[in-house]
């Protein structure tokens, strides 16, 4: 696969490539819905997240719903499945400016990576680390690369002996580091976070996050 040839040009990274197989991206549909997942997913472990939504669509039974049904939804009931005052807010502000916006999926596949991160973090609640993954996860774009990842902040920190005791000097070098992935860096993101998963990191100076793969770096 191209991607694979070109992230192996950088020997570091190259190395651990052969332990997982090869990545292949996918676009989805029902966009609103992985946004207001990956809301509701932030800080928590994977297993976790996938309990909460569980619940969140039982409470549709079973089904995708649209973001019309998701704000008509009392609040008290999103909060009934466990989600935080702020969370369940979130979720209400992604469904009401779908619905105001009149945003349909094909809309946003048209968008350029930096349109969408502009236009949808206009939404409170919604930072530009969780409209990376939406990026990646969900549009299935291929160039994305989210240094504010404390997932891909360790893996990276580790092969690539890079002092995170200066979060600005650290971002600036991985930044520097991904420009040679390009037009890869989703690819190479998952293979570090594959990576990390098997790898203890080290230890942090600080709390800079809670978990890997998908969470943002605090």
């Amino acid at each position: 696969m191209s991607h694979i040839v070109h992230l192996s040009k950088d020997k570091k990274l190259q190395k651990i490539l052969p332990a997982e197989n090869p990545h292949v991206m996918v676009k989805r549909k029902n966009i609103h819905l992985h946004l207001c997942n990956s809301i509701m997913s932030q800080q928590l472990s994977t297993k976790v997240a996938d309990v909460f939504q569980q619940r969140f669509l039982d409470l549709y039974g079973g089904k995708s719903p649209t973001a019309a049904q998701i704000v008509a939804t009392p609040f008290e009931t999103l909060r009934a499945i466990g989600l935080s005052n702020a969370k369940a807010n979130y979720v209400l502000n992604v469904c009401n400016f779908f619905i105001a916006e009149n945003i349909t999926d094909a809309m946003l596949h048209k968008m350029s990576n930096e349109a969408l991160i502009k236009y949808l973090t206009q939404i409170k609640g919604v930072g530009q680390w969780t409209v990376e993954m939406i990026l990646m996860f969900t549009l299935g774009r291929e160039d994305v690369f989210a240094v504010d990842d404390l997932g891909i902040q360790q893996a990276m920190c580790k092969i690539y002996k890079i002092d995170n005791t200066d979060k600005k000097a650290m971002k600036e070098k991985m930044l520097q580091i991904s420009k040679k992935w390009s037009p890869y860096r989703t690819y190479a993101c998952k293979y570090l976070w594959g990576w990390k998963d098997v790898t203890p990191p080290p230890p942090p100076p600080d709390k800079i996050g809670i978990n890997s793969g998908g969470t943002e770096a605090q």
